[in-house]
């Protein structure tokens, strides 16, 4: 680095003192986005209740968060590198609770799928900036990568303690709780990442290009909507515009980026079979997690008839190995070495799937608890290896970039995964219903649309009994098709990612 780019970089304290504080201040960031992401899922019974929305509205709900953070993690990622890291990460903080205060509050269904959208957009902005400041503050790789493994381990484990605060909070509270409950805390880390974060920047930024930014998001945005609308309806012109637009603005995205002198994205990366693969595994398993978890919460409380506050805690064994990857990872990756840890933390949370497929016709939740042991532990191993992979392809001033493409992948696979998975849960549920035949129109109607409308609104006993059955299969069936699809993401990485052990060397931080 020259005296000249050094003077435009922010200092950050040597040597480094406070990075295992400020890496706490981060984590708490993630984990705070990654228990948003799914706390609202105990919630659904209630809000139906009170809402009243359609099946259509329950899945928007559920995955416009996602939706945002997927098509704007580019912009922002890139965004951070060139106004600083701690700047974009505070302002979207603050964003952040604002937008949890609204959805809190939300009158009707439509509100709070607009504020579950801001929600989204506020946490496009801290995403990347958590990783890429990891990036900068742990440039020796091997103290990277535990850095990575915590991180990892809010985001997985996040994912699924986001139920079990859903629990505690509605068993006292109404289910705009699950909301508000984001304000204190996203004052708390306001004031300690002021105090605890450096900044960093991106000294050589280039020229921001607008266009590719939004060609991005007309990218990603059209293309979910029409996975989604397919499934709900089938194909028709909606869904076939959506698609030829998604694709067209893909395709003219990666041709500009390959011109731009300064891209949005390095589409070269994916050139590279390791990066390409670490993408691909970190996208498949979140995909698998978020798409059974979404509907397994209400699984528990609606076929099982278990509690908001029991059904968290049946899915917190998940929470609990996604932790335990942190102490397992350095392990594996001495044994097998990247790809094969990778490949084989994959295969783990196949299993998982099929036990949790299994589980669901036994009477003992306790094995659908011990089922999620390995679903946790694989993603969790999966997700640490193949993040820092994705990050440590690339200089660390670009580390903003190469976070939103992980973070895309995390976001994306999330969105995909409630779509696809959740819409083949609503598809063979309604295969397998068994309705009797003098049943009223509105009545047939309304149990079609959803097992949340069917519990709330069927007064026969028997109708209840028969959505019931039908959506454990259509659970069955979709945990055993995420399972399919993990392992030959397991398989894929195997083959791609290196497995060559991990050297200590460093990279260059931003100077003081």
């Amino acid at each position: 680095m020259t005296p000249g780019d050094a003077r435009m970089a922010t200092k950050v304290p040597a040597p480094y003192k406070r990075r295992w504080a400020a890496l706490v201040v981060l984590v708490g960031s993630m984990l705070l986005l990654a228990i948003d992401g799914t706390v609202l899922y105990l919630a659904v019974p209630s809000l139906t209740a009170d809402l009243a929305p359609s099946s259509t509205q329950i899945l928007w709900i559920g995955d416009i968060y996602a939706l945002a953070l997927a098509g704007l993690l580019v912009t922002t990622g890139t965004l951070a590198d060139r106004l600083g890291r701690k700047r974009v990460l505070l302002a979207g903080t603050a964003a952040f609770g604002a937008a949890s205060a609204l959805a809190a509050f939300a009158p009707n269904a439509e509100m709070l799928i607009a504020a579950r959208l801001l929600l989204g957009v506020a946490g496009a902005t801290i995403m990347p900036s958590t990783l890429s400041i990891i990036r900068n503050m742990f440039p020796e790789q091997g103290e990277r990568t535990r850095a990575i493994a915590i991180w990892s381990a809010a985001s997985a484990g996040g994912m699924a303690l986001g139920p079990l605060v859903g629990g505690l909070l509605l068993e006292h509270f109404w289910w705009g709780s699950v909301f508000l409950i984001n304000v204190p805390v996203v004052l708390v880390f306001l004031v300690a990442g002021a105090v605890l974060l450096p900044e960093s920047r991106n000294p050589r930024p280039g020229r921001f290009d607008l266009i590719s930014a939004a060609m991005s998001m007309a990218a990603v945005v059209p293309l979910v909507y029409a996975v989604k609308h397919t499934i709900g309806t089938g194909v028709d012109l909606r869904s076939v515009l959506a698609t030829v637009v998604g694709v067209t603005a893909g395709v003219l995205f990666v041709r500009r980026q390959r011109r731009l002198k300064t891209p949005l994205i390095d589409v070269e990366l994916f050139a590279d079979k390791a990066f390409s693969g670490a993408v691909l595994a970190n996208f498949v398993a979140i995909f698998a997690l978020m798409g059974v978890l979404f509907f397994f919460s209400q699984y528990l409380q609606l076929v099982r008839g278990l509690r908001p506050l029991a059904a968290g805690l049946v899915e917190l064994p998940t929470t609990v190995a996604s932790i335990l990857a942190v102490a397992v990872v350095g392990l594996l990756v001495a044994r097998l070495g990247t790809g094969r840890a990778v490949g084989v933390g994959l295969l783990l949370a196949a299993l998982g799937l099929v036990l949790v497929a299994a589980a669901e016709n036994t009477g003992d939740v306790l094995w659908l608890a011990a089922a999620l042991l390995p679903l946790g532990l694989g993603i969790g191993v999966a997700m640490t290896l193949t993040t820092d992979a994705v990050i440590s392809a690339v200089p660390s001033e670009r580390a903003g970039a190469a976070s939103a493409i992980s973070e895309m992948a995390f976001e994306l696979g999330g969105a995909l995964g409630i779509a696809l998975l959740g819409s083949t849960v609503t598809l063979v549920y309604r295969a397998s219903l068994d309705l009797p035949a003098d049943l009223s129109g509105a009545t047939r109607t309304a149990v079609e649309d959803s097992l949340a409308t069917a519990v709330n609104t069927a007064r026969d006993s028997g109708v209840v009994e028969a959505a019931r059955e039908a959506f454990t299969t259509a659970m069955q069936v979709t945990s055993v098709v995420a399972a399919a699809i993990t392992v030959i993401a397991a398989l894929i990485a195997w083959r791609t990612i290196p497995s060559g052990r991990k050297s200590g060397t460093t990279t260059t931080p931003i100077e003081e």
